[in-house]
Protein backbone atom coordinates (compact mmCIF):
# COMPACT_ATOMS: atom_id res chain seq x y z
CA UNK A 1 0.00 0.00 0.00
CA UNK A 2 1.54 3.46 -1.03
CA UNK A 3 2.37 6.17 2.12
CA UNK A 4 2.22 9.75 1.90
CA UNK A 5 4.13 10.55 4.41
CA UNK A 6 3.09 14.62 4.60
CA UNK A 7 3.52 16.74 8.10
CA UNK A 8 6.20 15.02 9.97
CA UNK A 9 7.58 17.63 11.65
CA UNK A 10 3.96 18.40 13.33
CA UNK A 11 3.64 16.63 17.04
CA UNK A 12 1.11 16.00 18.91
CA UNK A 13 1.66 16.21 22.42
CA UNK A 14 0.38 13.62 25.12
CA UNK A 15 1.92 12.93 28.85
CA UNK A 16 2.92 9.86 28.34
CA UNK A 17 3.83 7.18 25.86
CA UNK A 18 3.28 2.95 26.27
CA UNK A 19 4.17 1.05 22.86
CA UNK A 20 1.40 -1.17 21.87
CA UNK A 21 3.70 -4.15 21.88
CA UNK A 22 4.15 -3.48 25.71
CA UNK A 23 0.66 -2.80 26.37
CA UNK A 24 -1.58 -5.52 28.94
CA UNK A 25 -3.29 -7.41 25.98
CA UNK A 26 -6.99 -7.66 26.23
CA UNK A 27 -8.92 -10.87 26.39
CA UNK A 28 -10.45 -10.75 23.05
CA UNK A 29 -10.06 -7.57 20.85
CA UNK A 30 -10.78 -8.28 17.02
CA UNK A 31 -12.04 -11.05 15.37
CA UNK A 32 -12.65 -12.52 12.12
CA UNK A 33 -16.47 -13.30 10.84
CA UNK A 34 -18.04 -16.21 12.24
CA UNK A 35 -21.07 -17.03 13.13
CA UNK A 36 -21.13 -15.00 16.37
CA UNK A 37 -20.96 -12.28 13.95
CA UNK A 38 -23.51 -12.72 10.85
CA UNK A 39 -22.07 -9.82 8.53
CA UNK A 40 -24.09 -6.87 8.59
CA UNK A 41 -26.04 -5.80 5.38
CA UNK A 42 -23.27 -5.08 2.83
CA UNK A 43 -22.20 -1.17 2.54
CA UNK A 44 -22.52 1.13 -0.48
CA UNK A 45 -20.92 3.29 -2.16
CA UNK A 46 -22.88 6.37 -1.38
CA UNK A 47 -20.27 7.48 1.49
CA UNK A 48 -17.01 6.04 -0.53
CA UNK A 49 -16.42 9.63 -1.54
CA UNK A 50 -15.89 10.71 1.99
CA UNK A 51 -12.86 9.29 3.35
CA UNK A 52 -13.92 9.93 7.37
CA UNK A 53 -16.50 7.47 6.62
CA UNK A 54 -14.59 4.78 4.67
CA UNK A 55 -15.78 1.21 6.40
CA UNK A 56 -13.54 -1.40 7.67
CA UNK A 57 -14.59 -4.19 9.60
CA UNK A 58 -13.91 -7.65 9.06
CA UNK A 59 -16.40 -7.90 6.14
CA UNK A 60 -14.97 -4.79 4.58
CA UNK A 61 -11.20 -4.75 4.29
CA UNK A 62 -9.22 -1.72 3.09
CA UNK A 63 -10.23 -0.32 -0.20
CA UNK A 64 -7.54 -1.27 -3.01
CA UNK A 65 -4.84 1.12 -2.82
CA UNK A 66 -5.81 3.16 -0.43
CA UNK A 67 -3.30 5.94 0.45
CA UNK A 68 -2.61 7.43 4.12
CA UNK A 69 -1.56 11.19 4.54
CA UNK A 70 0.50 10.72 6.90
CA UNK A 71 1.48 12.80 10.06
CA UNK A 72 3.85 11.92 13.11
CA UNK A 73 3.05 12.48 16.72
CA UNK A 74 5.30 13.29 19.57
CA UNK A 75 5.62 9.37 20.20
CA UNK A 76 6.44 8.12 17.05
CA UNK A 77 3.08 6.47 15.88
CA UNK A 78 1.67 8.43 12.96
CA UNK A 79 -2.38 9.45 11.77
CA UNK A 80 -3.87 10.56 9.09
CA UNK A 81 -2.96 14.06 8.76
CA UNK A 82 -6.21 15.25 7.87
CA UNK A 83 -7.65 14.25 11.71
CA UNK A 84 -4.51 15.73 13.32
CA UNK A 85 -6.30 19.02 13.98
CA UNK A 86 -9.48 17.52 15.56
CA UNK A 87 -7.08 14.85 17.50
CA UNK A 88 -4.75 17.96 18.61
CA UNK A 89 -7.81 19.78 20.05
CA UNK A 90 -9.44 16.56 21.86
CA UNK A 91 -6.18 15.89 23.58
CA UNK A 92 -5.51 19.50 24.63
CA UNK A 93 -9.22 19.88 25.94
CA UNK A 94 -9.14 16.43 27.96
CA UNK A 95 -5.84 17.75 29.64
CA UNK A 96 -7.53 20.91 29.89
CA UNK A 97 -9.98 19.50 32.43
CA UNK A 98 -7.02 18.22 34.45
CA UNK A 99 -7.23 14.59 33.25
CA UNK A 100 -3.88 12.49 31.74
CA UNK A 101 -5.07 10.90 28.09
CA UNK A 102 -2.33 8.64 26.82
CA UNK A 103 -2.42 7.12 22.52
CA UNK A 104 -0.98 3.94 22.85
CA UNK A 105 -1.50 3.00 19.41
CA UNK A 106 -2.35 4.73 16.43
CA UNK A 107 -1.59 3.82 12.55
CA UNK A 108 -0.34 0.82 11.75
CA UNK A 109 1.02 -0.13 8.32
CA UNK A 110 -0.11 -3.76 6.38
CA UNK A 111 3.31 -5.15 7.72
CA UNK A 112 2.96 -4.11 10.70
CA UNK A 113 -0.57 -5.89 11.25
CA UNK A 114 0.58 -8.51 9.77
CA UNK A 115 3.88 -8.82 12.28
CA UNK A 116 1.22 -8.71 15.59
CA UNK A 117 -1.01 -10.96 13.66
CA UNK A 118 1.96 -13.40 13.18
CA UNK A 119 3.20 -13.26 16.28
CA UNK A 120 -0.35 -14.03 17.93
CA UNK A 121 -0.76 -16.83 15.89
CA UNK A 122 2.55 -18.40 16.35
CA UNK A 123 1.45 -17.93 20.14
CA UNK A 124 -1.45 -20.13 19.63
CA UNK A 125 0.23 -22.70 17.45
CA UNK A 126 2.50 -23.35 19.99
CA UNK A 127 -0.75 -24.22 22.58
CA UNK A 128 -1.16 -27.27 20.08
CA UNK A 129 -4.32 -25.72 18.38
CA UNK A 130 -4.47 -26.97 15.27
CA UNK A 131 -3.80 -24.59 12.11
CA UNK A 132 -7.72 -23.55 11.76
CA UNK A 133 -8.13 -23.09 15.37
CA UNK A 134 -5.18 -20.91 15.64
CA UNK A 135 -6.47 -18.53 13.29
CA UNK A 136 -9.47 -17.91 14.65
CA UNK A 137 -8.28 -17.38 18.08
CA UNK A 138 -5.56 -15.16 16.79
CA UNK A 139 -8.07 -13.04 15.35
CA UNK A 140 -9.87 -12.81 18.70
CA UNK A 141 -6.54 -10.84 19.75
CA UNK A 142 -5.03 -9.05 16.29
CA UNK A 143 -7.19 -8.08 13.76
CA UNK A 144 -6.51 -9.74 10.12
CA UNK A 145 -4.42 -8.08 8.15
CA UNK A 146 -6.79 -5.66 5.76
CA UNK A 147 -9.66 -5.47 8.54
CA UNK A 148 -7.76 -3.03 11.20
CA UNK A 149 -9.27 0.24 11.39
CA UNK A 150 -5.35 1.32 12.60
CA UNK A 151 -4.75 0.44 9.05
CA UNK A 152 -6.92 3.79 7.82
CA UNK A 153 -5.28 6.18 10.39
CA UNK A 154 -8.33 7.93 11.68
CA UNK A 155 -8.41 5.16 14.59
CA UNK A 156 -6.62 6.13 18.28
CA UNK A 157 -6.33 3.83 21.42
CA UNK A 158 -6.73 6.20 24.24
CA UNK A 159 -6.25 5.05 27.91
CA UNK A 160 -5.74 6.93 31.12
CA UNK A 161 -2.03 7.29 32.55
CA UNK A 162 -3.65 5.55 35.99
CA UNK A 163 -4.58 2.61 33.84
CA UNK A 164 -2.87 1.83 30.84
CA UNK A 165 -4.64 -1.39 30.29
CA UNK A 166 -6.62 -2.38 27.24
CA UNK A 167 -9.60 -4.30 29.29
CA UNK A 168 -12.83 -3.22 30.47
CA UNK A 169 -11.72 -1.39 33.45
CA UNK A 170 -11.27 1.82 30.68
CA UNK A 171 -14.81 2.42 30.71
CA UNK A 172 -14.58 3.30 34.95
CA UNK A 173 -11.33 5.63 34.10
CA UNK A 174 -11.72 9.45 34.17
CA UNK A 175 -10.31 9.90 30.41
CA UNK A 176 -12.87 7.53 29.36
CA UNK A 177 -15.87 9.48 30.59
CA UNK A 178 -14.84 12.38 29.50
CA UNK A 179 -14.15 10.99 26.19
CA UNK A 180 -17.71 9.24 26.12
CA UNK A 181 -19.33 12.77 26.72
CA UNK A 182 -16.74 15.19 24.44
CA UNK A 183 -15.19 13.24 21.41
CA UNK A 184 -17.92 13.61 19.12
CA UNK A 185 -17.69 17.38 19.49
CA UNK A 186 -13.98 16.93 17.72
CA UNK A 187 -15.14 14.42 15.25
CA UNK A 188 -14.17 11.02 16.92
CA UNK A 189 -16.61 8.17 18.09
CA UNK A 190 -16.25 5.00 20.34
CA UNK A 191 -16.02 3.10 17.20
CA UNK A 192 -17.05 -0.30 19.39
CA UNK A 193 -19.74 0.03 21.59
CA UNK A 194 -20.89 -2.58 24.23
CA UNK A 195 -24.08 -3.42 22.16
CA UNK A 196 -23.25 -3.00 19.11
CA UNK A 197 -20.77 -6.22 18.59
CA UNK A 198 -22.87 -8.35 16.24
CA UNK A 199 -23.34 -5.13 14.02
CA UNK A 200 -19.01 -4.15 13.79
CA UNK A 201 -17.66 -7.48 14.36
CA UNK A 202 -15.71 -6.42 17.33
CA UNK A 203 -16.35 -6.90 20.81
CA UNK A 204 -16.36 -3.81 23.26
CA UNK A 205 -13.32 -1.91 23.27
CA UNK A 206 -14.25 1.40 25.54
CA UNK A 207 -10.43 2.75 24.23
CA UNK A 208 -10.87 2.67 20.31
CA UNK A 209 -11.76 5.75 19.10
CA UNK A 210 -12.00 6.95 15.10
CA UNK A 211 -12.26 10.14 13.53
CA UNK A 212 -15.47 10.52 11.18
CA UNK A 213 -16.19 14.54 10.65
CA UNK A 214 -17.53 16.55 13.13
CA UNK A 215 -21.16 16.28 11.39
CA UNK A 216 -21.26 12.44 10.96
CA UNK A 217 -19.79 12.64 15.24
CA UNK A 218 -22.52 14.27 16.35
CA UNK A 219 -25.43 12.07 14.70
CA UNK A 220 -24.14 8.91 15.46
CA UNK A 221 -23.14 10.59 19.08
CA UNK A 222 -26.88 11.97 19.55
CA UNK A 223 -28.82 8.82 17.98
CA UNK A 224 -26.69 5.79 19.31
CA UNK A 225 -25.95 4.47 16.06
CA UNK A 226 -22.76 2.55 14.98
CA UNK A 227 -21.21 3.37 11.84
CA UNK A 228 -22.61 0.32 10.23
CA UNK A 229 -25.69 1.26 11.46
CA UNK A 230 -24.92 5.27 10.49
CA UNK A 231 -24.21 4.12 6.79
CA UNK A 232 -26.84 1.86 6.54
CA UNK A 233 -29.31 5.15 7.23
CA UNK A 234 -27.46 7.13 4.85
CA UNK A 235 -27.81 4.67 2.01
CA UNK A 236 -31.37 4.18 2.80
Amino acid sequence: MGLLLMGAGRALETLAIVPDETMAQPSAVTQAPSAEFPPPVEKKDTAAGDWRLTLVNPWNPLPDGYEVPLTQLKNGSYVDERCYPDLQAMMDACRAEGLSPVICSAYRSREKQEALYANQLDKQLALGLSEADARAEAGKVVAVPGTSEHQLGLAVDLVDLDNQNLNESQEKTAVQKWLLENSWKYGFILRYPNDKRKLTGIIYEPWHYRYVGKDAAREIYETGVCLEEYLKGRDG
